[in-house]
């Protein structure tokens, strides 16, 4: 599509995303049947209620094109606070979310930083964290500072500010994705945060400026987190809420994902230490083992350590990489099958190689050699 977008091209995206009822799924399906935004507001009652998805509720707000005359006003501040926009069939919509099904159909960015660094990794976690999980939090920042990434967050409490303020106090372009319009910031505690992000990274959001904080609008935000980043890092977090979210759907988006493990009987660990033992999260002790998961570590230090871990696999270890080898990717089943080891007894070895470095695994329980 034409980089050039015209201020009739942008004022028709904005009020689709403004249509009750039309999220990004529904708003591709109408592109896509009426073949252009423009169409769908010049498109017929009778042909619009024929599209699927598409209700009663929408077609009026189509028809009564209510929706042009918030998006005029949508456009007044975006020029007003020189804030971009990414449409998901232009060029420039980031392409780590381009692909993936849900991605939102446009999006508001205010900031400096590029969506489309080389490295994007995702920090999540408790809004409560321990003097331990702030820690940690910064010690992995500081360490990320020298694989030159971008880190994405949510401007949460917790955890989230904790990756931000390191962020920005080391030089490392960090981007904020919120859950309500570039006009306010939630909490407000964090506006001076969000400030100096803009700065030295950037602030993004799918929502218009005139939506506020609102409770369904946390777990879209989180999509973007996850989709955004190559790798996505769980520092702390319960069994339930936003973190657990976003670790679930990088997973769906074949992200990889870590987790730092905490004590078995600590509340706000115990959701890193479900990702682990569920095989949603690779544990984490460090930045190194991030690294080597990545492949960012070079290739010589890759062989030296593999040198090293591949003598100290038991027999039922080896048969696993061997078998790996040969087939390159095995779920757990499979191997369970193969082999005729127990299911416990392929869960343990499984486990033991993750810790080792030795196999990696995806979504859907399958596994291979790093």
């Amino acid at each position: 599509m034409n980089k050039q977008m015209t201020d009739q091209q942008l004022l028709y995206r904005i009020a689709l995303t403004l249509t009750p009822r039309v999220g990004a799924i529904n708003a591709k399906n109408l592109i896509s049947y009426c073949g252009s935004v423009e169409a769908i507001f010049e498109n017929s009652k009778r042909a619009l209620l024929k599209i699927p998805g598409i209700g009663q509720e929408s077609v009026h707000a189509i028809l009564r094109k209510d929706v042009l005359t918030l998006a005029e006003l949508e456009m007044k501040f975006l020029k007003q606070h020189n804030i971009k926009t990414f449409f998901y069939l232009d060029d420039n919509y980031p392409e780590r979310l381009k692909h993936l099904p849900d991605c939102p159909v446009l999006m508001y960015y205010k900031g400096k930083a590029t969506l489309d660094a080389p490295k994007m990794v995702g920090i999540v976690g408790t809004r409560k964290p321990s003097p331990f999980g702030t820690r940690i939090c910064e010690e992995l920042v500081e360490d990320l500072r020298a694989f030159n990434v971008h880190v994405i967050s949510g401007l949460a409490y917790g955890i989230d500010v904790t990756a931000h303020k390191k962020c920005l106090s080391l030089g490392i372009p960090t981007i904020g994705v919120l859950g309500h319009g570039l006009s306010t910031i939630y909490p407000s505690v964090h506006k001076k945060v969000a400030e100096s992000m803009v700065e030295e990274g950037g602030l993004l959001t799918e929502f218009a400026h005139t939506y506020g904080p609102d409770a369904p609008h946390f777990p879209m935000r989180n999509r973007i987190v996850a989709g955004l980043c190559d790798a996505l890092i769980v520092v702390e977090t319960r069994k339930k809420g936003g973190s657990m979210i976003t670790a679930n759907l990088a997973n769906q988006y074949h992200k990889d994902v870590f987790a730092f493990p905490g004590r078995i009987n600590d509340k706000e660990s115990e959701g890193c230490n479900l990702l682990i033992k569920s095989h949603k999260a690779a544990l984490l002790e460090s930045t190194k083992d991030l690294a080597y998961v990545m492949r960012w570590a070079g290739k010589q230090k890759k062989i030296i350590s593999q040198k090293v871990l591949f003598p100290e696999l038991n027999t039922r270890q080896q048969k696993i990489v061997d078998l790996l080898k040969e087939k390159e990717q095995l779920n757990i089943d499979q191997l369970t099958g193969i082999l005729s080891f127990s299911p416990s007894e392929m869960a343990g070895e499984l486990l033991e190689l993750e810790f080792k470095g030795v196999i990696k695994s995806l979504p859907g329980k399958q596994y291979l050699l790093i």
